[in-house]
């Protein structure tokens, strides 16, 4: 039995109508899905529609995948251990790292990471449940999309269901921020003890897309900054101590950094020293491209993609016994060149989130998004006003689901559009027509 093309509800291929390969089925499986098709619609840092130059959480995968599928590849050329594998989470197969990476953001609700925090808020203050969204990509992928024939989500292979798992972990469990809900953790536990994955370990192929992503967040973001003119590329900001201070402030407050031994080095020195070296780059390449900014924030772009994504590579960590994909430099991890991705991660964060603007925004996506739920979360009035197709799942399902569950489900998988149209529907003063088409 091949474990990494495992399906947990469909093994027999009988029904099959053409020869395609088993990750070729999951690719078409998920592009032709609602759920990516709503990624369109979700902001990644800017509101989905501000305007057709920034990106959304489709496109924003889309170049995830594009990182990750050429990284695996170069990899599997560079590492003998790859083209005899001993183990089936020690692999690396360019087709399953691009799915993964396409699919790992379903799970996000509405506006960007401030949906997520609202939503779970809601539920844990008033039912002690949590929302989170790679555990809601498990969610969607494992149940709540639908496929002709099935009733089972997706149905994706072992290899693509735990390519995207790089919180293997029970999010039920005490204390814990980021893994799956408990009734997705039997089924993807059950698929990690079959193929004998260290506890807390992802496979390569997560941990690789998941160091894509944030090698994309790193430039990317940073880009769409400097595009909408949050970002200026002048001494005044990249030397203001308020930034610094800021950068500093937001890398202490993460508590997922502890790897990264920032208390080993002079933060503050480091983060000047990142910053200066962005700024230099900005400038020369200003000059060499005429001083055109559109060439210059591309070529920018890319020469940082390139910085990063020429340095990853995989070690043996002591720590686990496992292996680890991560930034290289002589044989060791990179932590310099780890810290400085961190660094721009942090600088998109406190030069875009934490503008005024981009703040109201946040502020009126908590007020639709709390309006929504109080609408919704009473089952006698909330039938009333939700689609049928959800009611007739919720029927059919509401033994391992509750109606908190189911809500919020509805509501995380609305684009920016539609939320703000149903909002709109119950509160503004003009209501939508009934001929419209939900």
């Amino acid at each position: 039995m091949n474990v990494r093309k495992l399906r947990l509800h469909d093994n027999d291929p009988a029904h099959y109508s053409d020869e395609r390969d088993e990750y070729e089925r999951d690719y078409a499986r998920l592009i032709q899905s609602p759920a990516f098709r709503r990624l369109q619609g979700k902001s990644q840092v800017f509101g989905a529609g501000s305007g057709d130059y920034y990106r959304t959480r489709l496109t924003h995968s889309i170049e995830v995948s594009q990182i990750a599928r050429e990284l695996a590849k170069r990899l599997r050329r560079s590492y003998p251990l790859l083209a005899a594998p001993e183990h089936p989470g020690l692999m690396l197969e360019p087709e399953v790292v691009e799915i993964a990476s396409l699919a790992h953001d379903l799970g996000h609700p509405p506006f960007g990471h401030k949906g997520e925090e609202v939503l779970n808020e809601l539920l844990q203050r008033e039912y002690g449940m949590k929302y989170e969204g790679n555990a809601q990509n498990y969610r969607i992928l494992m149940f709540l999309e639908k496929r002709a024939g099935s009733d089972s989500g997706l149905d994706l292979t072992a290899a693509v269901l735990l390519a995207i798992n790089k919180y293997p972990f029970c999010l039920d469990d005490p204390g814990r921020q980021k893994g799956l809900y408990g009734m997705e953790w039997e089924h993807i536990h059950h698929l990690r003890q079959l193929w004998g994955m260290p506890d807390g370990c992802a496979t390569l192929e997560a941990q690789l897309m998941d160091l894509c992503d944030d090698i994309a967040y790193s430039t990317h973001d940073l880009e769409d900054g400097i595009r909408a003119g949050k970002i200026h590329m002048d001494r005044n900001l990249f030397e203001n101590d308020r930034v610094v201070e800021h950068v500093l402030q937001e890398i202490e407050n993460d508590s997922g950094n502890a790897a990264m031994c920032w208390d080993e080095i002079d933060m503050r020195a480091m983060v000047g020293r990142v910053l200066h070296q962005y700024l230099q780059d900005w400038e020369a390449l200003y000059a060499e491209c005429d001083r055109e900014p559109s060439r210059t924030r591309r070529e920018m772009k890319a020469r940082w993609v390139n910085k990063f994504a020429s340095q990853v590579g995989i070690l043996d960590d002591p720590a686990t016994g496992w292996k680890r994909v991560t930034l290289i430099r002589e044989g060791r991890q990179d932590l310099e060149l780890l810290r400085t991705m961190e660094i721009l991660k942090k600088l998109a964060w406190v030069t875009l989130i934490k503008d005024f603007r981009v703040q109201r925004l946040h502020k009126r996506s908590e007020v639709v998004i709390q309006r929504l739920w109080a609408s919704f979360k009473e089952e006698a009035t909330g039938r009333l006003i939700i689609p049928a197709d959800w009611l007739e799942s919720y029927e059919r399902h509401k033994d391992k689901w509750t109606w908190e569950r189911m809500v919020a489900d509805y509501i995380s998988g609305m684009t920016d559009a539609y939320a703000e149209k149903v909002y709109g529907e119950f509160f503004a003063s003009r209501s939508g027509s009934i001929y419209e088409m939900d």
